[in-house]
């Protein structure tokens, strides 16, 4: 997958642990660990608004587009 998940960086930035995110996001540890890990497969909208107010950043902050070693656009 081409998606690069840099939710670590974003919560080193602002000092923040993991739990503490994901208690004011309202989602489970786990599934915060399995979106920080990059093994999840989507995420909703609304949760990523709720990242992203609480981190004070942008959802580039959070997710990065890293082209696969071929250059090739997936089909």
């Amino acid at each position: 997958m081409a998606i690069v998940v840099n939710l670590d960086v974003a919560l080193a930035r602002r000092k923040m642990s993991s739990k503490d995110l994901a208690e004011a996001v309202g989602i489970t540890p786990q599934n915060l660990s399995v979106l920080k890990t990059g093994r999840a497969k989507a995420i909703r909208f609304s949760t990523l608004e709720a990242i992203c107010r609480t981190l004070s950043c942008q959802p580039g902050d959070i997710l990065e587009y890293v082209p696969d070693a071929g250059g090739k656009p997936e089909e």
